[in-house]
């Protein structure tokens, strides 16, 4: 049996043998445990001096390889390029797109070296499997070393419309690079929809499309292949978290201090591209429109920081702070805080216990390649007493959780308007909204998100 080998911008943290747990983590992990493999990728280490070499640890049949990056390749390909340049176009915001081609550069290098370092490693048969945005060009790179490996790409976040992408410059040469893989998944047909509109109307290239089969691609003298595959969660898993950590003291506390009050719940990583402050917004909205929400109902905001260093994140940050200030001054009582926003980290089963204590779920990105938090959600539930999921349409999980409350995360009055319909929701419109998501989750988890994206790759 050919290796797996993984390649990502970070490796998961080790421990006790494995990553630290989390859906792309373990399902991903769980690959490299059969067939045997590497998981390559940045230790998140920034160093003063260039790394002697790779680290290897050994942990049965995986190997975790990591290597540091010096600053200057961590501004440039990291903090610049890939944050201040490809994540907002591809979240769809071009007004804060950041170009600097000295960056561009850097990117490309970092690619370059990166390939060096992993090609050494490489048996003739292993498949090769390389994730995200930061490692567009990993696959051009491998090739100029002589590599000739089947090698994948998966991008967790979304691909941008044509439009958007064409205010990227260098887009010609990202997309030409992305035609070095021999497949590339994406979370949504629109995405690769999206792809595929570039190749034909900007790239000149030219489609094949099959029933149930990924689009056939040739453009810029390659042949490729292009499909959707919707990443997804082990349900039960995340289940089992959540009744783990209902007994934790975190979870405890928040129990006791909502004094019967109903929870709303949302965890994101602090982002300009979740709809924070619209959620704020709307979540203020619903006490305008019903006065009798006040006292009854609080929000709690998980937002852990990110990216710090770029000054994107601290705006979010700030405005964030000040409208969850401006809304709890307008409405708190001497008992009860209509938003908790909490700016920090917790671990998994406390998050899942949340989850399952939450009334309402609201998960309201402006865009998102999937969102898992989402799912997590779903999957936390009592299914005897269900919460209800209020879902973006613009995350990727929206185009399969049909039974959540879809809204605009742009219409401030609509997601007041759910919010209130999610609160009021008899239990049996509940337990049936529950039930079928949770089945779908079951059908399609993180294993057969895998395992159809390598079952592709592998076939000529």
């Amino acid at each position: 049996m050919s290796r797996l080998i993984i390649v990502s911008n970070r490796v998961a943290p080790i421990s006790e043998g494995g990553p630290a747990a989390g859906g792309l983590a373990v399902g991903v992990y769980d690959a490299l445990k059969e067939t045997g493999g590497v998981w390559f990728g940045w230790s998140g280490e920034v160093l003063s001096t260039p790394p002697d070499g790779i680290t290897l640890e050994e942990h049965g049949p995986v190997t975790f390889a990591t290597i540091g990056l010096v600053r200057r390749d961590y501004d440039q390909y990291y903090r610049g390029f890939s944050n201040a340049t490809l994540w907002p176009a591809f979240h769809y915001r071009p007004d804060l797109i950041e170009f600097d081609r000295h960056e561009y550069d850097g990117y490309c290098r970092v690619n370059h070296w990166l390939a060096a370092r992993l090609a050494p490693l490489l048996r003739p048969d292993d498949v090769i499997w390389v994730h995200d945005y930061h490692l567009i060009p990993f696959a051009q790179a491998l090739r100029a070393l002589g590599v000739e490996n089947r090698i994948g790409f998966f991008l967790h976040i979304p691909f941008p419309a044509s439009q958007i992408l064409l205010s990227v410059p260098r887009h010609r040469e990202l997309v030409e690079a992305l035609c070095a893989f021999d497949l590339l998944g994406f979370q949504t047909e629109p995405d690769v929809r999206a792809f595929c509109d570039y190749i034909e109307t900007e790239a000149g290239g030219a489609l094949t499309r099959h029933a149930k089969a990924p689009v056939e691609i040739r453009a810029f003298g390659q042949t490729l292949k292009a499909a959707a595959y919707p990443i997804g969660v082990y349900p039960d898993e995340v289940r089992a978290l959540a009744k783990d950590g209902e007994g934790g003291r975190d979870v405890q506390i928040v129990k006791e201090t909502l004094h019967q009050r109903k929870l709303v719940m949302s965890v994101d990583r602090l982002d300009y591209s979740k709809g924070l402050v619209e959620r704020f917004r709307a979540f203020e909205r619903l006490f305008e429109h019903d006065p009798q929400q006040r006292n009854n109902v609080s929000l709690l905001q998980i937002a852990p920081p990110t990216r710090t260093d770029v000054d994107a994140y601290r705006d979010i940050r700030q405005q964030l702070e000040a409208e969850s200030g401006r809304i709890n001054g307008r409405y708190a009582e001497l008992d009860w805080t209509p938003i908790r926003y909490i700016h920090r980290q917790y671990e998994r089963p406390v998050l899942a216990a949340l989850f399952r204590e939450a009334h309402v779920g609201l998960v309201t990105p402006l865009r998102d390649g999937m969102n898992l938090v989402a799912k997590e959600y779903v999957s936390a539930q009592n299914p005897e007493d269900p919460g209800v999921l209020v879902l973006s349409q613009f995350a990727g999980a929206a185009r399969e959780l049909t039974a959540a409350l879809i809204v605009n995360p742009l219409d401030i009055d609509g997601m007041a308007d759910a919010l209130a319909t999610a609160l009021a929701m008899p239990l049996d419109e509940r337990r049936a909204r529950h039930q079928e998501m949770y089945a779908l989750l079951r059908d399609n988890n993180v294993s057969v998100w895998r395992d159809n994206f390598l079952r592709d790759l592998k076939a000529r």
